[in-house]
């Protein structure tokens, strides 16, 4: 009798960088909310750390486009990683995926990364704050402790604007239901007409977070939401004396406004100033296609690339998304990112082009 059955499944691993993937399901999860759930053609083991994202390659009206979004799924469950997004009022990619993303498309994903995760940052007694599809990373953190019985003691509070609109509504009062360590506190802004609705009402404030946790000043803080509702809550920590070496929250995306502002504001100051003389200049140099170029200091090796015509993908512009992860031949760079690169990929010599300044003439394999 043939023994191949009992051979072992031959599998990759995933790692940081650029991977074709498949949509093969996809999930209504609320009227505006939808999971896509994607794997590869060849077996695959997609382990990351939960809370992480991957930056999605795509391209929408010819041009070519990249997002970032959480992975909501566990490692727990491996050979497939799932997304989870909300449909937003002009909202050019979000609102692209629910319109034409069906399942069998295949797509391009870079990642994961992403300092904002559960294995990071270990503690026995964990509190999770969200606030709409800002509860994506923290329900993969709750679903990997769930999947692995791990003893964590966890309290779940999610905020949402009505019944209809809490994701994973199901899944979530089931966990609660089966395991003891588990404890869900579901807030409601408001209930629509013949809507029942028995759980807390309006909006996250200190009393009712010492009811649901009384010793939330003895857990660690896990917070993702949209950026006036972190606020608030960070203001509410703050204000209570909290910790906050304690509390870590979600943060990438497009630049602020503020940010974009403050930035065109340097540029224009920069084009009163005189031009840098040749001497404070630096080359950088790609080898792969030949081409180089003279840079003030202070410019990236991103806008190095994008003056000669070279597109390095990039989402998020600062350094949080890792999209942007080349290697360094030779030269220097003063890098200043925000987790998206390892300590181990530096030491190979990648960098991140979006927040890489040359400080000397460097040579960039691209």
């Amino acid at each position: 009798m043939s023994n191949s059955f009992l051979n072992p499944v031959t599998t990759q691993t995933w790692s940081n960088g650029r991977h074709p993937v498949r949509c093969v399901k996809i999930i209504q999860e609320t009227w505006d909310v939808r999971t896509f759930c994607f794997m590869a053609d060849q077996p695959l083991m997609y382990f990351f750390k939960p809370g992480q994202f991957v930056t999605l390659e795509l391209k929408i009206d010819g041009e070519p486009v990249m997002r970032s979004y959480t992975i909501s799924s566990s490692p727990s469950v491996p050979y497939s990683f799932s997304i989870t997004i909300k449909r937003v009022p002009g909202g050019k990619v979000s609102n692209w995926l629910h319109d034409n993303l069906e399942a069998g498309q295949e797509i391009a994903v870079h990642g994961p990364v992403g300092m904002f995760n559960a294995i990071d940052f270990p503690a026995d007694k964990v509190l999770y704050l969200s606030g709409g599809v800002g509860i994506t990373p923290v329900m993969s953190m709750a679903r990997w402790f769930y999947d692995t019985n791990a003893n964590v003691d966890m309290v779940f509070v999610h905020s949402a604007r009505s019944p209809k609109d809490i994701i994973y509504h199901r899944e979530l009062e089931h966990m609660a239901a089966r395991v003891s360590n588990f404890n869900l506190h579901l807030i409601c802004e408001k209930h629509g007409f013949g809507e029942p609705w028995s759980g807390y009402r309006g909006y996250l404030n200190k009393p009712m977070l010492e009811l649901i946790a009384p010793d939330f000043m003895q857990r660690e803080i896990f917070c993702c939401g949209p950026t006036p509702y972190m606020n608030a809550v960070k203001r509410m920590l703050e204000a209570s004396g909290f910790d906050m070496s304690h509390y870590h929250e979600e943060a990438f995306g497009p630049t602020p406004e503020e940010v974009r502002e403050e930035v065109c504001e340097l540029a224009a100051e920069a084009a009163e100033e005189p031009a840098p003389a040749e001497a404070d200049m630096f080359e950088v140099s790609f080898s792969s296609t030949g081409k180089s170029i003279r840079i003030a200091p202070g410019e990236t090796v991103h806008a190095a690339a994008a003056k000669i015509g070279l597109h390095i993908p990039k989402a998020c512009g600062m350094g949080i998304c890792g999209t942007c992860k080349v290697m360094k031949n030779s030269g220097e760079v003063n890098m200043e990112h925000n987790g998206a690169i390892t300590d181990e990929d530096v030491a190979e010599g990648y960098i991140l082009a979006c927040c890489s300044v040359p400080t000397s003439d460097v040579s960039i394999d691209f």
